[in-house]
C-alpha cells in the first residue's frame, strides 16, 4: 500500500534520519500534521462563500464525530449539557406518565375529588 505522507516525508529528510522513525513515530507525526484522512471526512461538510458589499465571505459548516482532547471547561460544558438534556428528557418522561396513569384512572372512573375535574378526561375523549 503506497503510503504518500511518509513518501513526502521521506523526501524531505536525510537517509540517516529516515531509518530512525519507528513505524508509530511515524503515524503519530500523520496525526501531528494532520494527513489522517479520516479526520478530513465528516457526515456534514457544507462549505460555500457570499459576497456581501464589496467583500466577499466563505462559511464552513462541519459536523461529525469530535476526535480531539478536550480542554477542562469544554468537558465542564458537555457534562453540563449531558445533564439538561438527561434531566428534560426525565420530566418528560415523568409528565408522560402521569398524564397516562391519570387517563387511565379516568377510564376507569375512578374519582379521587369528587366534583372536581381538570378536565383533561374530557378533551381526551372529544379528541378521539
Amino acid at each position: 500500500m503506497q503510503d504518500s505522507f511518509k513518501e513526502g516525508l521521506f523526501k524531505r529528510l536525510p537517509k540517516d534520519t529516515q531509518a530512525s522513525f519507528t513505524p508509530e513515530q511515524i503515524d503519530a507525526l500523520r496525526i501531528a500534521f494532520g494527513a489522517n484522512n479520516k479526520w478530513g471526512r465528516h457526515p456534514v461538510d457544507v462549505r460555500g462563500t457570499f459576497k456581501l458589499w464589496r467583500w466577499r465571505y466563505y462559511f464552513v459548516i462541519l459536523v461529525g464525530r469530535n476526535r480531539r482532547e478536550l480542554s477542562r471547561r469544554e468537558r465542564q460544558i458537555s457534562l453540563f449539557a449531558k445533564a439538561i438534556a438527561v434531566s428534560s428528557f426525565l420530566t418528560f418522561s415523568l409528565l408522560v406518565g402521569l398524564l397516562a396513569l391519570y387517563l387511565l384512572k379516568s377510564a376507569l372512573g375512578i374519582d379521587l375529588f369528587p366534583n372536581h375535574s381538570l378536565g383533561i378526561w374530557s378533551w381526551f375523549k372529544s379528541s378521539f
